[in-house]
């Protein structure tokens, strides 16, 4: 479940993105606030996935409202009157930036946007973070098994009858299935790009078109369209514009 809270000085304003909210059920309001210091209060103490922040409200701005935060993870998206904002709240690193009147169809967009990246976020623990950093494989070889650092994992390919995990500089044939590996790599580091391809984010130097270059590696791998969107989006978040 998704916790939220909503701060925006307008009563109506609150009832329409409350309106909303009643169809997405992943999400739940935790609270709701006319003034911003009192919500800046609230979160000091409460955990708080999202928030729907107005811009233009007494006392403190919505943008000085997002500075003065002391959780930064916390997701934000802006819903304000003036579009003139925008560049303000991206450069911020909002989730999205909504001008009211709000369709409904433009904020259920920017509500898969956020549940994209908070769920991203609370399904995946670093490395050294884990109780296991590796895994071991069955080889093609009988009674043979092999240690897989997953750290080491620049990509995995599916192939017809195995998985090969492409690490280190060298090429481990295990017998598994994409899916398998898929559930077991943490998906905060890795990504499916293709029907046959994992690749490791940490190890992506360059997107060109539609291939993905690999640091140290001459193989190029094309970007599936069934993956593709969801493939540019994860890199969005990292892009500086």
């Amino acid at each position: 479940m998704i916790n939220c809270i909503i701060v925006d000085d307008e009563d109506h304003a609150i009832e329409v993105i409350q309106h909303y909210l009643k169809s997405v059920a992943a999400i739940q309001i935790t609270a709701t606030f006319i003034n911003p210091i009192d919500a800046l209060s609230f979160l000091s103490s409460n955990p708080v996935d999202l928030i729907f922040l107005d811009i233009h409200m007494p006392e403190i701005s919505g943008i000085d409202f997002i500075q003065t935060m002391n959780n930064k993870d916390v997701q934000v998206i802006l819903t304000t009157a003036y579009k003139e904002f925008a560049t303000a709240g991206f450069d911020l690193d909002v989730v999205d930036y909504l001008v009211k009147p709000i369709p409904l169809p433009r904020f259920l967009q920017a509500i898969n946007k956020a549940q994209k990246i908070i769920n991203t976020k609370k399904n995946s623990t670093p490395v050294s973070q884990q109780d296991d950093d590796y895994f071991m494989v069955k080889t093609e070889a009988k009674g043979k098994m092999l240690k897989i650092n997953i750290a080491e994992i620049d990509f995995v390919e599916g192939m017809k009858n195995y998985i090969a995990f492409h690490h280190n500089g060298i090429r481990t044939l295990a017998l598994l299935t994409m899916k398998d590996v898929e559930e077991r790599l943490p998906k905060a580091q890795f990504i499916r790009v293709q029907k046959s391809f994992i690749v490791a984010l940490n190890k992506i130097t360059s997107i060109d078109g539609n291939r993905i270059i690999l640091k140290g590696i001459s193989a190029e791998i094309l970007i599936g369209e069934t993956y593709r969107k969801d493939f540019l989006d994860m890199m969005k978040q990292k892009l500086i514009s």
